[in-house]
């Protein structure tokens, strides 16, 4: 798996020079995924979209587990290139790339859970998050956390706010919006603080995506704000004098 995900082709063994590269074979996964979900894809299916059978394909990649690592990782991507920010305002664009990257690729929220071994690329975001947290103050421990949290909040925001492929029951936000108001036109007396909060609020998730970062981040802010805390005078104690 290791060798997969950081870039290494099997080792060539004797016979005609290979008609695909790994990185071919992910791509074709991550069309299929994107385009009917995770639980589409399957050695067979890749193997009929390619110029190989399915045994030839185990060449490549030992199983299904092993595809899925190396396309979640190819999916991700490299973050983009956002130099010269405040700690603040990185992780708040870091955050933002994070849930574009989920939201261009669905799937990738269930891929990318639970204990497993990260790519270069994941491992790259992980990099690229801490470095906005760099002389900020916090121990290692706390900037995983932030890292953590931050994950968390754009996870569940993207998941909410998500159609799967494949899925047909998925709404769009306009259509469920639209459903909601028109249940509360009948149950407002049922539903009294729910139609209420519903006549004041406009906007969609992002706005929930946005409101839970800063809040997020200022708490965060308070916390670096302590340990990077200069006392305004310090005082000298003198020094005492023997003999």
């Amino acid at each position: 798996m290791t060798e997969l995900l950081w870039g290494k082709e099997p080792a060539r063994t004797r016979g005609p020079k290979p008609a695909i590269t790994l990185t071919a074979i992910a791509e074709v996964a991550i069309a299929i995924a994107d385009a009917e979900g995770l639980d589409a894809v399957s050695m067979q299916r890749v193997a009929g979209e390619l110029p190989v059978t399915k045994m030839a394909l185990y060449r490549y990649v030992p199983g299904k587990s092993e595809l899925v690592a190396v396309m979640s990782d190819l999916a991700m991507g490299s973050p983009p290139e956002r130099p010269d920010l405040p700690w603040r305002e990185a992780l708040r664009t870091w955050a933002i790339d994070l849930y574009d990257g989920f939201t261009r690729h669905p799937w990738l929220l269930q891929s990318t859970i639970g204990r497993r071994l990260l790519g270069p690329n994941e491992l790259t975001w992980m990099e690229r998050g801490l470095a906005a947290l760099a002389g900020t103050g916090l121990t290692g421990g706390e900037q995983f956390d932030s890292i953590l949290v931050l994950t968390s909040h754009v996870r569940n925001i993207a998941q909410q706010s998500t159609t799967f492929p494949g899925h047909t029951n998925g709404l769009s936000e306009e259509d469920m919006q639209q459903s909601l108001a028109e249940i509360l036109t009948t149950q407002a007396d049922r539903f009294p603080h729910l139609t209420a909060a519903m006549r004041t609020s406009a906007g969609s998730e992002n706005q929930g995506l946005e409101f839970g970062l800063q809040r997020i981040l200022d708490g965060l802010d308070l916390l670096v704000r302590g340990r990077i805390a200069v006392p305004d005078r310090i005082e000298t104690l003198p020094i005492e004098r023997r003999g």
